[in-house]
């Protein structure tokens, strides 16, 4: 089976989406292969058994609200963007929960005597982080990851009592791994500037937008990719010709799943022949069948390929993998929950006692539109809580439904643990990029030898960082060049 088109993605997760739906909307014909039968990577939506009709974001579940990239593409497709309930985020460290400090980047407080900051770490570690302010300018300067620098200028109470929860708990790795570009964007610039770290932090803070930093998606952020999905399949409409023939005549294929990519060559005209291998027996021609695109553009989605890149490129990506993360997400008969008692969720420090989830998020008290399809579905005092584990370089051992309950119960403070009616587990292999200095340099070089590689391009997390926002940016400009 041979196809020849103007463009061809490979990788079906939100990065290869959002760069086809790009392609299509510049004409050009564009398909997409993707080795799994599911799209949209780590954004997926699911059910409990006992609550069918309310589908919940087993992934991904908002979005950074800087830029607007995300709305518009939202908007385009018809989908409502909606802004969480007005509640503050917890943190949990020593033992104890806390609401978060209002003003802060990554934890990292913009005053370190504010009495929300003084009620984490106390006079001792106000006193120790208010030498930031007169530390000399180079104390720090070097590090280029998160724990050394904060540490050096802000010391251990800070760090450990509420940069840890936050970054961690974020980025699913210790802070120590944590590269300072990568992870907190114009932070370095803005300490070159001011000599002090808190007060990079109140620039930062002052030129960001009012309201929340994050926003969602009414009916839950996989609505994103069934909405790319359709118009990605919707856009084969329009084609004239009949460009794909197999044995059984000629067909029409946009959304590729259960094609694994075996090779990568380029033709002699300059274009690209992609060959890949249908990996279920349901796929048209075949289980283990070759197929072969051929497209005068190449996108490549997914770090699985970038190594067939490497005679053009003459650059092999670090193979170094993000943390597995496990999500447990409980549906819980507890009315008690109904104030919100912690909040919209909680970050947890590393080594927190008798806690081993790494971030807990209160969805029907974040999103006012799920508790209410909760509350009409299955009844007042319902409530859907999940908790996420795993960070880089710890071993990812899954959660049980009941540990998931006696942690929600430690972190809300509500006896939960029984009132547990349906529970889902979900396994992230690696969906996090690891925001190590040393792999953000390798993706640099990467991206670097593929702006000089003619009709090639590369996005999707694994080179754009953590989150949708700066996903859908670096997939749309990605594409712009071809």
């Amino acid at each position: 089976m041979s196809q020849q088109v103007d463009a061809v993605v490979v990788g079906g997760g939100i990065g290869g989406l959002v760069a086809a739906s790009t392609l299509i909307d510049r004409g050009l014909r564009t398909v997409v292969l993707e080795s799994s039968p599911r799209l949209g990577g780590p954004i997926r939506g699911g059910s409990f058994e006992s609550l069918p009709r309310v589908p919940v974001d087993l992934g991904a579940e908002s979005f950074a609200s800087r830029g607007t990239a995300v709305a518009d593409l939202a908007g385009r497709l018809g989908l409502e963007v909606v802004a969480p309930a007005a509640l503050s985020a917890w943190g949990y460290a020593a033992g104890r929960p806390f609401p978060l400090p209002a003003a802060g980047v990554l934890g990292i407080p913009a005053v370190p005597w504010a009495a929300d900051v003084r009620r984490v770490i106390g006079w001792p570690g106000v006193a120790r982080a208010a030498l930031d302010r007169v530390l000399p300018r180079f104390v720090g300067a070097g590090a280029d990851d998160l724990g050394t620098l904060v540490r050096a200028r802000l010391g251990a109470r800070a760090t450990d009592r509420l940069v840890a929860p936050v970054a961690t708990g974020v980025h699913s790795a210790p802070l120590d791994r944590l590269d300072v570009a990568a992870v907190a964007p114009g932070l370095r610039e803005r300490f070159a500037v001011e000599g002090s770290l808190t007060r990079a932090v109140a620039d930062l803070r002052a030129a960001a937008p009012a309201g929340s930093a994050v926003r969602g998606i009414a009916g839950g952020l996989h609505g994103l990719v069934e909405a790319l999905a359709g118009q990605i399949a919707a856009s084969a409409e329009d084609w004239t010709d009949s460009p794909t023939t197999d044995a059984t005549g000629p067909i029409h294929t946009t959304l590729r799943l259960g094609h694994e990519v075996v090779g990568v060559e380029r033709a002699d005209d300059g274009g690209w022949v992609v060959r890949s291998r249908a990996t279920s027996a349901q796929v048209r021609g075949g289980h283990g069948s070759v197929h072969t695109t051929i497209a005068e553009r190449l996108v490549v989605a997914t770090p699985t390929v970038a190594p067939m890149l490497e005679p053009w490129t003459g650059v092999v990506p670090v193979p170094e993998q993000g943390a597995d993360v496990w999500l447990a997400t409980l549906l819980l008969d507890a009315p008690e929950l109904d104030a919100a008692p912690r909040g919209s969720g909680m970050l947890v420090a590393p080594d927190a006692g008798p806690v081993r989830a790494k971030a807990m998020t209160h969805s029907t008290a974040k999103w006012p539109w799920l508790a209410e399809r909760v509350r009409a579905a299955a009844g007042e005092g319902m409530h859907v809580v999940r908790l996420s584990y795993g960070r880089l370089g710890e071993p990812t051992v899954p959660p049980t439904a009941e540990e998931a309950a006696r942690d929600a119960a430690e972190l809300l403070g509500v006896p939960v643990a029984d009132r547990v009616v349906d529970h889902l587990l979900q396994r992230w292999d690696g969906a996090l990029p690891p925001p190590t200095p040393a792999y953000r340099t390798a993706v640099a070089d990467l991206g670097a030898a593929v702006g000089r590689t003619p009709g090639l391009a590369t996005t999707g997390g694994w080179v754009a960082g953590t989150g949708l926002a700066a996903i859908v940016t670096h997939a749309q400009a990605a594409v712009a060049g071809l």
